[in-house]
């Protein structure tokens, strides 16, 4: 193979590898434009998931992936914690790569083996880009990689594999589930504590994902002993939001219209379409007391009708969330 040698070809495929990253394109089309000046056969991204603190196969061309518990043993090698201390690409074989070479290279056929552990520019570790070839890499390939490896660290950023909402507002803090509970962070949106915290959380948005709800809005008491302001969404988690998921959103708010905590109860029995003898079994009441709160909300929210008051208790999100 011919030597890289620094030019201004490799000047633009590093630009070309930013934009198809920042633009769409993606780990192939990144890849692509790499391949113009490090010579490579097959490629393969692994991910780091801070969620589960486990490495996992997301994006392969020409390689055999190397998934599950084999994407976990490359980071038991001291190869890996090499590459995590000088964040240098390290090839392979080298000494203690060459059991993990004979295993999940050589067999097809590759001859030389790097991988180049992802760190984005601020220095958050995202996982690994592992490289093949059918010849010896030229001496040049490994500080090319390491020079476009920030950029590449995009690919396997999972913290930002969440599918922002259409139409939560900026001001609510949130976080993302999936149906086996995992929580991620929400691009654009601080990381609620409330949410994050709370046991009982993750069970809610289970339920919410597996209900026929396109969302869902309400009011909340945390375990903080604070009113908030909640809304759930459906979104897309995971790698390219390929994992059914739900965005939970939350505001602190203080009770609206000067209701007290017992109306709001009362307001949310009415919005499930409970007569007063039912409101009142159900929270332990008379029935003369339900009628006497259910007079005071009328009053406060300035409606004439049970219908009216379900109405607007449902479109501002006034019914309290059985979390």
């Amino acid at each position: 193979m011919a030597e890289i040698t620094l030019d201004v070809c490799q000047l633009q495929a590093f630009a070309e590898v930013g934009y198809q990253v920042a633009g769409g394109g993606g780990a192939h089309g990144a890849m692509a434009a790499l391949r113009r000046v490090v010579p490579l056969d097959a490629y393969e991204f692994v991910a780091f998931d801070p969620a589960t603190g486990r490495h996992r196969s997301v994006v392969a061309d020409g390689h055999r992936r190397i998934d599950r518990d084999a994407a976990e043993e490359y980071t038991g090698l001291a190869a890996y914690r090499t590459a995590m201390a000088t964040r240098a690409p390290v090839r392979m074989p080298e000494p203690g790569t060459e059991r993990y070479f004979r295993r999940h290279l050589a067999p097809f056929g590759w001859r030389a083996g790097l991988t180049a552990p992802l760190f984005l520019s601020e220095g958050r570790y995202t996982g690994l880009l592992h490289l093949a070839s059918r010849d010896a890499f030229p001496r040049l390939t490994g500080a090319l990689v390491a020079a476009v490896s920030p950029m590449l660290a995009h690919v396997t950023d999972l913290t930002r594999c969440v599918i922002d909402p259409v139409g939560l507002p900026r001001d609510f803090r949130a976080v993302a589930f999936d149906r086996l509970g995992t929580r991620r962070e929400v691009p654009g949106h601080e990381t609620s504590a409330a949410l994050w915290d709370d046991p009982a959380m993750a069970g809610f948005a289970r339920a919410f994902i597996d209900s026929r709800e396109l969302s869902r809005h309400g009011r909340w008491l945390g375990r903080d002993g604070r009113w908030h302001e909640v809304r759930l969404l459906r979104a897309g988690v995971g790698y390219q939001g390929a994992v059914q998921g739900a965005i939970a959103a939350e505001r602190l708010c203080p009770l609206p219209y000067d209701l007290t905590g017992r109306e709001l109860d009362v307001l949310t029995r009415v919005a499930a379409g409970d007569s007063n003898p039912q409101i009142a079994a159900a929270l332990v009441l008379s029935v003369r007391t339900v009628t006497t709160h259910l007079e005071h909300i009328f009053a406060k929210l300035g409606c004439d009708s049970r219908t009216r008051l379900t109405t607007k208790a449902l479109a501002e999100g006034l019914c309290r969330l059985d979390v």
